[in-house]
């Protein structure tokens, strides 16, 4: 059997209809954004640049209203002073939120430890070194806790903390007796716990080594968070825990590990906290908790986890404080600076939710 073969003079029926096709490279299809999507993604990129513009504002708002005492080295040094404590628990807050978490008992385990410094160097004897020592244990201790339960047993950060935030308040007032320690005393037998409370003068500035300590706290809480990878799984953990358990990050031990260092940083803000109003006090920074959730969201951290920063946190601290320092100044009733305050944590939602149509 033969098989003839033709030799094709000129090009099949495939061919030409391959001829006729498009040549062009394949492209991806590029949307051009409006103006306003612009904006938004870039707010989206930058968490802190909303509380900045509406801190910047409120200074030049309470500039026109209260006049030249608004500015004056006293005035701005004074909010910085106020809010330092804020600013510190707020710190340990924003971490917590970032795992899509919150944390109820950060004022409770603030005050707590700092009524177990200022009893171990006042009533046992015990050097201030060594009090702030076990202060600062008590502290991790309380977050540990916190930790183990949400990590380890699954509960809900919200009702753990909210539970745990009325044991240690309650350990806190029977333990202390509900007993002030005086400044005097303090200052006779352990003036170490109120160190923070010095301050220093800078030109015509007068600040406090507790505003120099948030700040210093800020500086390494901020680049931890971006420039180590640890930080990095803190906003994992946040914006999809199966997808970073999936990655390799053991999840349960990170929420161990930043509810344990919010229980430490909470420490340092309650030895702080001896240093601001001089004494030793049951009764003092006991809705820390809420004026740190308030910073945090006014701060634009979001509350979904996986996204905001510490710069917006104590930006969020310092336009509550430029708000209820210009009210007090402008001579209004301190209810406005209530009403004030409630209004920008509705705003702030209102634009977390916004912002977030654009990763959506």
């Amino acid at each position: 059997m033969s098989v003839e073969t033709t030799k094709a003079s000129g090009p099949q029926e495939f061919e030409k209809t391959l001829a006729a096709s498009d040549t062009s490279v394949a492209s991806f299809d590029t949307h051009s954004r409006t103006p306003l999507e612009s904006i938004q993604h870039r707010l989206h990129k930058s968490p802190a640049m909303v509380p900045l513009i509406i801190l910047l504002l409120s200074v030049i708002l309470f500039a026109i209203v209260v006049g030249g005492r608004f500015f004056s080295p006293f005035t701005l040094t004074l909010i910085l002073q106020q809010v330092a404590i804020t600013g510190m628990v707020g710190i340990a807050q924003t971490l917590v939120v970032l795992t899509a978490g919150i944390d109820l008992s950060v004022g409770a385990i603030m005050v707590l430890s700092s009524v177990v410094m200022g009893q171990f160097a006042m009533h046992y004897g015990v050097p201030a070194p060594v009090a702030v020592a076990v202060g600062l244990l008590v502290g991790a201790l309380c977050g540990f806790i916190n930790g183990i339960l949400i990590a380890r047993v699954k509960l809900p950060p919200f009702i753990v903390t909210l539970g745990t935030w009325s044991i240690y308040a309650a350990i806190n007032f029977i333990y202390s007796g509900n007993e002030t320690i005086r400044s005097q005393d303090l200052e006779t037998n352990a003036p170490l716990l109120q160190f923070f409370g010095n301050s220093f003068k800078v030109g015509g500035a007068v600040f406090t080594y507790g505003v120099l300590l948030m700040l210093i706290m800020a500086a390494i809480a901020w680049y931890v968070l971006n420039h180590t990878a640890w930080g990095r799984h803190v906003y994992a953990v946040g914006d999809d825990p199966e997808a970073a358990e999936l990655s390799g990050v053991r999840v349960d031990r990170m929420l161990l590990a930043v509810y344990t260092l919010t229980g430490i940083i909470c420490a340092i803000a309650g030895w702080a906290l001896i240093g601001r109003i001089g004494s030793v006090s049951p009764q003092a920074g006991q809705f820390e908790n809420i004026n740190s959730i308030t910073a945090v969201v006014i701060g634009g951290t979001s509350l979904f986890g996986g996204r905001g920063s510490i710069l917006g946190t104590i930006f969020g601290a310092l336009i509550v404080g430029v708000f209820a320092l210009g009210l007090r100044l402008w001579g209004t009733d301190p209810q406005w600076t209530q009403l004030s305050v409630g209004a920008l944590i509705i705003v702030a939602v209102g634009i977390d939710q916004w912002i977030r149509k654009i990763s959506a």
